[in-house]
């Protein structure tokens, strides 16, 4: 079973450095966080959770002799393990198919993740605000490759939420090889990365407690994309920082995507703005300076199949005949990053 009585004593420690008059909203969300990850991590919900669980069970005994979260994501040598064990490490995190968020390189074990996240990474990394001793949030972290990139660059604590236990599993079949903490020299006792199996719903309304919220790749999966911008605000410190990735289409301000039918072989796509659009939702949703800081058209080279994802990728998703459109006849994944203030 995965153990959160760390990140739930984090949350109540941070909820008292917050507010001494009342209880914080961190610490009211401390007290509801055992129920929620029973609800969520409920075999009732999830019929493939014994198997997770089990793969987690089956990982050898290891322990990093050294990890970087600056360059990567890497998490010991290949003469931290047998070659006995590096199989037995292999077999296990197959176990946890697919492997879409990356990539890993563990005890001399390269995941080669269907995504090269490390990419997307680079590109938005100069431009946001250091997060140096921030409590930082990630919506829809997947595995958490992006978490650790985070912790990397210093953050307080890093809490990243993702509604699917499979993904979960693999980010605390990595965590388990760290010694606690890492980054810090002596080690300290905690290591404050953690992935929640949570959707932004669960989280309380007007949290208003991280100086950092990220959300990449989920407002096109978002019904309501104004909703989920004025979410994501309620999550935010008066002056925090929004980074946000998302697909856009070229236009001007007000022309929207609306994909009747499935966008890129994706059946819950419902809005893809232009980025003049985009901004402006920004600003109606009461943001400070948003800008847009990159943007990108995604190639074959960042998202494909690997031997780690099996299934179809993004050269299954565009027209055979022009790699300018998807499938359907849209135009192809172009992604860009926006930045704002609350």
């Amino acid at each position: 079973m995965i153990d959160y009585q760390d990140l739930i004593a984090g949350l109540h420690q941070l909820g008292a450095q917050q507010s001494t008059l009342k209880k914080s909203t961190l610490t009211q969300w401390a007290e509801q966080l055992p129920e929620q990850i029973d609800q969520q991590l409920s075999q009732q919900r999830w019929g493939d959770l014994p198997q997770w669980q089990q793969s987690l069970e089956q990982l050898p005994a290891l322990t990093a002799s050294s990890c970087d979260f600056k360059q990567g994501v890497r998490i010991g040598e290949a003469s931290d393990c047998s070659p006995q064990q590096q199989e037995e490490l292999r077999a296990a995190l197959m176990e946890l198919h697919p492997w879409r968020k990356g990539p890993y390189a563990l005890f001399g074990l390269d995941i080669d993740t269907e995504w090269r996240s490390d990419w997307k990474w680079d590109r938005l990394l100069p431009h946001i605000a250091p997060l140096q001793d921030r409590l930082v949030l990630d919506i829809g972290c997947g595995n958490g490759y992006h978490c650790w990139r985070m912790f990397g660059e210093g953050a307080q604590r890093v809490i990243g939420i993702d509604p699917s236990p499979r993904f979960v599993h693999q980010f605390y079949a990595l965590k388990s090889f760290i010694p606690k903490a890492e980054s810090n020299n002596p080690p300290v006792d905690v290591l404050p990365v953690d992935v929640l199996p949570l959707g932004i719903e669960h989280l309380p309304s007007e949290l208003k407690a991280f100086d950092t919220v990220f959300s990449m790749g989920v407002l096109y999966h978002r019904r309501s994309p104004i909703g989920h911008l004025l979410e994501l605000k309620d999550c935010l410190k008066n002056g925090g920082q929004l980074v946000l990735e998302t697909l856009v289409i070229e236009g001007d301000e007000g022309q929207v995507l609306v994909p009747e039918g499935r966008y890129a072989k994706m059946r819950n796509v419902w809005f893809i703005p232009s980025p003049a659009t985009m901004l402006s939702w920004l600003r109606k949703c009461g943001f400070k300076n948003p800008r847009l800081v990159d943007v990108c058209d995604t190639s074959a080279d960042e998202q494909r199949s690997t031997e780690w994802m099996h299934f179809e990728s993004l050269p299954d998703f565009l027209d055979p005949s022009d790699n300018k459109r998807t499938f359907e006849g849209h135009p192809a994944p172009r992604r860009a990053v926006f930045i704002a203030e609350c």
